[in-house]
């Protein structure tokens, strides 16, 4: 080995494992309040090492450099702009992580260094280099679902399923069962997410989700201030729960339904990056990609995306902290949505909750937003519990503890502009935060206490029915109807049309109704929150007429109330639910009363 090899690739490995350093560090930050000098850094130390093997790609490998280390090193750099996608909700930052996924998956980086014991790798080697490969593929999946390419997503979850069987044949002595509860939650997470094929997108997408002949009404909506939506906190916890890796199936839904659907022009700029990657050199053994994410993958016609920081699993200690962090920072023209998606009870007989690690360290944070509990923490229906099985039995709810989140646990965050999203079977009991705000009235959207269903008809495996009608209206609108996967496709889209129709004369009505409160009236002009606004009005009047009589129970809740003029008894509110109803031959599922239906 010539001197020159060797030091190249000597340099290699030392700019490696500095830059695996920085990596750690910008990996172990949080994805909100700031942190974004040690993504720089460790973006900055991969640039550089990325650029050496472009460079000297030859002495590399004469000096010793395998392709699973070039794929290593593209895997932290996909890692990276997924991270900072997460950070900055860029969608240029998830095509640069799909962009770089794609390329490290088409040449096989990983591949042919695990399935081969030789050529200077042991049994042992080979194992540990097929591990990085099955969390590649498992996080180039979650990126491949936000990019909604779904014959990636089905490709890829074929192969990471053989890849699992493969590896259990060859190594019989190794534990797979991790992998195997990771395919399992696969299989049941894009059964949920691909339940209605040919759907459209979650995100806002201007062609469908804008209402021109509103514009002007919107335009010259009054209000004393005008809020926009620019933070978000997602987190969803609960028993049984669809989710992939660390993605749960609600928060997924959410993240999507507040950005922006890329237009045309930004669809085909990914294609070509796509493409330019799958026929660039692959002749050496590192395969060289030559990629440049250039300013133009930006999409200058829209906003930017609202940032969002979403929270697996957290401790109630940890979700304060993020909250009081994220209000600090605030704004004075924004407004925070929280949406928090979990049951309202510890499941019954289990293992008690351990304390996460986190907890003591988040108290700090959150102690400014603290404030004294009342005496009336006595029933079990008045909180969420954010936390695994749990003890159960009414211990457990009789004190403060680390899982139970309280409606007072939000109210010191009311001195800023809220607008609460909550889904649980308890959402009832945040109604207490209306009126007694700390200085700005919120906005809130509460779920019904019972999710809705056709007898015999199984809904838990599509999500939380509340979250699936403010994401996905016409999927839920199927799915409650028990309407399965197989339905035509030009009645499914005539029935969007319906839809469609319906939402746009929705916010005819309520941007012109007199008396509208000024907590819907300073967030109206908000594309996103709107949306929420028309769909909540939507998904309440569906589940009026499939539970006529037990309104309580089954019906959403908005506080403050929204005017009379789009209740679900108004004739303009209640029409296009029949007409839906009709296109789809459900009718005979709801209950319209004296509707044109049950005259004929």
């Amino acid at each position: 080995m010539a001197d020159g090899e060797a030091g190249a690739y000597r340099e290699f490995k030392a700019l490696s494992e500095a830059a695996d350093r920085k990596f750690a560090r910008a990996r172990d930050l949080p994805l909100y309040g700031g942190g974004d000098h040690h993504s720089r850094k460790a973006f900055k130390a991969y640039t550089r090492l990325w650029r050496l093997q472009q460079e000297r790609r030859r002495e590399l490998v004469a000096g010793g450099l395998r392709r699973w280390e070039i794929g290593e090193v593209a895997s932290r750099i996909g890692q990276l702009y997924y991270a900072r996608y997460l950070r900055t909700a860029e969608p240029r930052s998830l095509v640069g992580a799909y962009v770089f996924y794609e390329a490290i998956y088409s040449r096989g980086y990983f591949g042919a260094a695990a399935g081969a014991e030789g050529g200077g790798g042991s049994r042992h080697q080979a194992l540990l280099i097929r591990y990085k490969e099955l969390r590649f593929i498992a996080r180039f999946l979650v990126v491949a679902m936000l990019m909604r390419r779904a014959e990636a997503v089905d490709h890829l979850a074929g192969r990471l399923r053989a890849l699992v069987e493969e590896t259990k044949a060859a190594y019989p002595k190794t534990n797979f069962k991790e992998w195997k509860q990771v395919l399992q939650e696969l299989g049941r997470f894009l059964k949920a997410d691909g339940a209605y094929k040919g759907s459209r997108s979650l995100r806002y997408d201007n062609l469908f989700d804008s209402y021109p002949s509103n514009l002007v009404s919107i335009a010259r909506f009054h209000s004393k201030r005008v809020l926009k939506l620019k933070e978000a906190v997602l987190t969803s916890y609960r028993r049984s729960e669809v989710k992939f890796t660390e993605l749960t199936l609600d928060t997924y839904r959410m993240l999507q339904c507040l950005e922006w659907e890329p237009t045309g022009s930004y669809q085909i700029a990914a294609k070509e990056l796509t493409e330019n990657g799958t026929v660039s050199d692959q002749s050496g053994p590192s395969g060289l990609i030559d990629i440049q994410l250039s300013t133009e993958i930006s999409d200058g016609s829209l906003p930017s995306n609202p940032q969002k920081a979403i929270i697996y699993h957290p401790t109630v200690s940890h979700l304060l902290a993020v909250l009081a962090t994220i209000c600090e920072e605030l704004s004075q023209d924004s407004i925070l949505l929280i949406y928090i998606s979990a049951s309202g009870c510890a499941e019954q007989n289990m293992a008690s909750q351990k304390y996460a690690s986190s907890s003591s360290s988040h108290a700090t944070a959150a102690s400014s937003f603290s404030i004294d509990k009342p005496n009336s923490h006595n029933s079990p229906d008045n909180h969420l519990w954010l936390g695994p099985r749990g003890s159960g039995g009414k211990a457990q709810w009789q004190f403060h503890g680390p899982n139970n989140l309280y409606p007072e646990d939000l109210i010191p965050f009311t001195r800023y502009p809220l607008f609460l999203v909550i889904d649980s079977e308890n959402s009832h009991a945040f109604k207490v935060i209306h009126n007694a705000e700390k200085g700005e009235p919120a906005a809130l959207l509460l779920s019904p206490r019972i999710s809705s269903a056709m007898p015999g008809v199984e809904s838990t495996g599509h999500g939380s029915q509340f979250t699936y009608f403010l994401t996905a209206p016409m999927q839920a609108f199927c799915q409650l109807a028990g309407i399965t996967s197989d339905i035509d496709t030009d009645t499914y889209a005539n029935a969007e049309n319906i839809l469609f129709s319906a939402l746009e004369e929705y916010e005819g009505i309520l941007c012109t109704s007199v008396g509208l409160n000024n907590v819907w009236g300073q967030v109206v002009p908000d594309p996103f929150l709107r949306r929420l606004i028309l769909r909540f009005i939507f998904c309440r009047a569906v589940l009026f007429y499939f539970h006529p009589e037990d309104h309580e129970q089954h019906l959403p809740t908005c506080l403050p109330s929204l005017p009379d003029s789009v209740s679900p008894t108004a004739e303009a509110i209640k029409t296009p639910i029949l007409l839906l109803a009709e296109n789809l031959v459900v009718s005979n599922r709801f209950r319209f009363r004296d509707s044109r239906h049950n005259k004929k």
